[in-house]
């Protein structure tokens, strides 16, 4: 058993046989930045002061040859080799926030997009409501230890509902059972809150948010917390999608930017054709964002898509001068153990060490 030390805190947690950092971090309720937990996103980054590690079960696809030179590690996936000393952002306000599982009932269920299902969840009879910070998601349970995160759509409500947009993946076995199956009545057994993509209110910088497909749905419920406080912080909402349709709600942002004096909204569409009908900008979403915006070492960012936009994102924004302690995100593609079949032919043991 090895000791983990937090150099930003001093706090130590001891790390069982086989734990990864994150997981022993999270067992003894100390917060640390994470998303995928599958080494793809690279939320969980942390740079390894001192000390040996090892990535036994997924490859740190996330981490780039920059980043092992700088002494970069995985959280979600490193499985310490020796005690060590790690350099890691610590996420206090969610600690406060307890994580556990219930069932819930499905209230509501409609159609957002061609391929996007609404939900509605209720706590089940018996069950009391679900806690969570605006920005965090769930886990659907399913049999044989299976799992599903979506992200949570909604800011917590005394009357407890959960919103969730789900998208249909071709192939997908549980998405083309929310689709053509699930009904309003029928109950789901969940666990949360999870993640550490949320709000930040200690600072006055201009935001800029930016979302693909489905990742709107956090940034939705974070953008309407800091809507419900009241911020002035001037906002830049960008959304990116391939054709308009997929911008299932794009009258609430735009009924946003019309409210509210200090946000605007940016619809951006991969395909041309539709971006010229639509009048809307065209190309990639956090092209579209650095178009605008070349300088970032000003603002504060969150974001949340696919990984592949998420990584192209991530390395060109801090080109762009943003601190990498300013960029939240959140990645969603493949749940952990599909994305653990399709890494499993890569998989084997890599060995982070710093002396």
């Amino acid at each position: 058993m090895y000791t983990v030390t937090l150099t930003s805190s001093g706090r130590r947690f001891e790390v069982l046989p086989g734990e990864t950092v994150l997981e022993a971090a999270q067992r003894v309720g100390i917060a640390l930045p994470y998303s995928c937990r599958a080494g793809v996103c690279g939320s969980c980054k942390a740079t390894l002061v001192k000390g040996r590690c090892e990535y036994p079960r997924n490859p740190p696809t996330a981490l780039d040859a920059h980043d092992r030179l700088q002494h970069a590690v995985l959280l979600c996936q490193a499985v310490p080799a020796s005690d060590l000393l790690v350099k890691a952002r610590e996420v206090t306000s969610v600690e406060d926030v307890a994580r556990r599982q219930l069932d819930v009932q499905v209230s509501r269920k409609w159609q957002l997009a061609p391929d996007v299902i609404g939900l509605h969840l209720m706590p089940a009879p018996g069950e009391t409501r679900l806690n969570w910070l605006p920005g965090q998601y769930l886990d659907v349970l399913l049999d044989e230890g299976r799992r599903r995160p979506f992200s949570i759509a909604n800011e917590p409500h005394a009357d407890g509902v959960i919103e969730l947009h789900v998208r249909h993946v071709t192939g997908g076995g549980f998405t083309s059972w929310v689709c053509d199956v699930l009904k309003e009545g029928d109950v789901l057994r969940i666990e949360g809150p999870l993640g550490t993509f949320v709000a930040r209110e200690d600072s006055e910088r201009p935001m800029i948010f930016m979302a693909g497909g489905t990742g709107f749905a956090p940034v939705k419920a974070i953008l309407e917390h800091f809507m419900a406080l009241g911020t002035r912080r001037s906002i830049d909402v960008y959304w990116g999608a391939r054709n308009a349709a997929d911008l299932y709600l794009r009258a609430l942002a735009e009924q946003w930017a019309a409210s509210a004096h200090t946000l605007r909204f940016h619809a951006v569409l991969s395909d041309p054709e539709q971006a010229q009908m639509t009048g809307f900008s065209t190309g990639l979403v956090h092209e579209a964002v650095l178009k605008n915006h070349p300088d970032l070492s000003g603002h504060d960012v969150y974001m949340s898509g696919p990984p592949a936009m998420i990584d192209a994102a991530r390395k060109l924004f801090i080109e762009a001068g943003l601190p990498e302690d300013r960029l939240y995100f959140d990645s969603f593609e493949y749940a952990p153990d599909v994305l653990a079949q399709i890494l499993s032919g890569r998989a084997g043991i890599r060995v982070e060490q710093v002396d």
